[in-house]
């Protein structure tokens, strides 16, 4: 088992990351950039490190640094929790070189993974349904045009090196398409410095339902059933549940078995998820695949009883999985709590907070890195907290969901707190019945007739 392990990451995950390294008797390093000195996983962790100035990419980004501090502090692994370098295949190579453990995907793995057309090709060779779509990538409009033809309209262009919506085009006719190809990959070049494009069949009234898997260093894998992901705003997820409402038994069965294929196909190892589009005659299609843990981890762990970075630890560390399949008894739903203005088109709210005032009680699970006086730099993601409900059922979810949010008091900044309560009030939420496109018809009350 690793001595000591750097977590190359901030915030929540970085203490939720410390957390569980304590509880197995591992000595954790943090990093920071001079804008989380103040940070609590600066002070939870046993060794803490300045790697640099808050842009990230003089600090989080900077992989020399992270190495560096690595070295100078004896860790023999390094956990990069989500964002920033979790899912790139130069560092964990790097790391590999230096002899250090990267608690995720090898490089090769994450090359594979990481390119949604090669993803795709691969999938396909394991027997996994794909979205219809282009062989690789568009060779011109022409090339375009006549996919287009083929698959029928709606289509969807998307950037080979896309994430977070860049480089996306939704094309409904014919006469649409040129405009929006030559957008897209200005976006593209723009955001990525790649405009490689392909095309995929739109698919209608989508649901992003994702699929938990780990799989082990000797080509076994599983699955801890599925999270519905479909609440997003501008391709972020704003809140996630498990179960799906929308799953039925028969679906969860072909859908894992779908998603442990593409792990032990690859020979994943490591905690990774499978995500899908799932159209409304409930057929799948394999979307990507994110070599690393994710925000929404915690509604899975509260479901199966289950800690998945101690998983992600014990994987990397050589110890086989239990190769069973996880179906949830329970039902949870997490919310994003991000430092934005929900009433001002989400616009980003850093700043200090004056007061903070946590909600508690049964079934209730607070990630966070805040307090009473922090100051939330301007210069990273905008999440402060992830709030999750646990219950019996999902209406017992929901209800828990709205008192927790009724208690949690945090002031001095705006929050996207009363975007949430107002959701868990919305009749098509508590029916279950949303898709992707669910944020594009809410529209927020005013303050007053909350």
């Amino acid at each position: 088992m690793f001595k000591k392990i750097l977590i190359a990451n901030r915030g929540e995950i970085a203490l939720r990351v410390i957390r569980t390294c304590r509880e197995m008797g591992i000595k954790t390093v943090a990093v920071y950039s001079t804008a989380d000195a103040e940070s609590l996983h600066v002070r939870f962790a046993d060794e803490a490190v300045c790697i640099g100035p808050p842009p990230s990419n003089m600090s989080y980004l900077k992989m020399s640094n992270i190495i560096a501090a690595a070295e100078i502090t004896n860790a023999d692994a390094i956990h990069p929790g989500y964002g920033f370098l979790s899912e790139n295949a130069k560092f964990s190579k790097i790391c590999a070189e230096h002899e250090i453990k990267f608690i995720g995907a090898s490089s090769e793995m994450i090359e594979k993974m990481g390119d949604k057309a090669t993803a795709k090709a691969t999938m396909k060779e394991a027997g996994v349904p794909t979205v219809p779509g282009s062989d690789g990538l568009l060779e011109s409009y022409e090339h375009a045009a006549k996919l287009a033809k083929e698959m029928g309209y709606p289509v969807m262009l998307k950037a080979t090196a896309g994430g977070g919506g860049k480089g996306m085009r939704a094309v409904w006719k014919k006469e649409d398409l040129k405009k929006a190809l030559e957008s897209a990959q200005q976006e593209a070049a723009a955001a990525f410095g790649n405009d490689g494009m392909y095309m995929e069949k739109l698919i209608e009234e989508p649901r992003h339902i994702e699929i938990q898997i780990v799989g082990d260093a000797y080509g076994k894998a599983c699955h801890l059933s599925e999270r519905d992901c479909s609440v997003q705003r501008r391709h972020q997820k704003l809140t996630e549940e498990t179960p799906s409402p929308f799953m039925t038994d028969e679906l969860r069965e072909k859908m894992g078995k779908a998603a442990v294929k593409a792990a032990e196909y690859i020979k994943y190892e490591g905690a990774g998820t499978v995500e899908f589009l799932v159209d409304k005659h409930r057929n799948f299609y394999f979307m990507e695949m994110n070599t690393r843990i994710q925000v929404e981890h915690p509604i899975t762990e509260q479901v199966i009883d289950y800690d998945l970075i101690r998983e992600q630890i014990l994987v990397a560390a050589g110890v086989p999985i239990s190769g069973r399949n996880y179906t949830p008894k329970l039902h949870s739903i997490e919310c994003r709590i991000n430092a934005e203005d929900p009433y001002n088109d989400f616009r980003p709210s850093p700043g200090r907070i004056t007061t903070l005032h946590a909600p508690g009680g049964h079934g209730v699970r607070l990630d966070t890195h805040v307090y009473s006086g922090y100051v939330i730099p301007p210069n990273y993601d905008s999440m402060i907290a992830k709030l999750i409900t646990t219950a019996q059922t999902r209406d017992e979810a929901i209800n828990k969901m709205k008192r927790a949010l009724d208690e949690f008091v945090i002031e001095g900044i705006k929050t996207t707190i009363p975007f949430h309560r107002q959701l868990m009030d919305h009749p098509d939420y508590i029916a279950g019945n949303y898709t992707t496109k669910f944020m594009e018809d809410f529209e927020m009350k005013p303050e007053e007739e909350e």
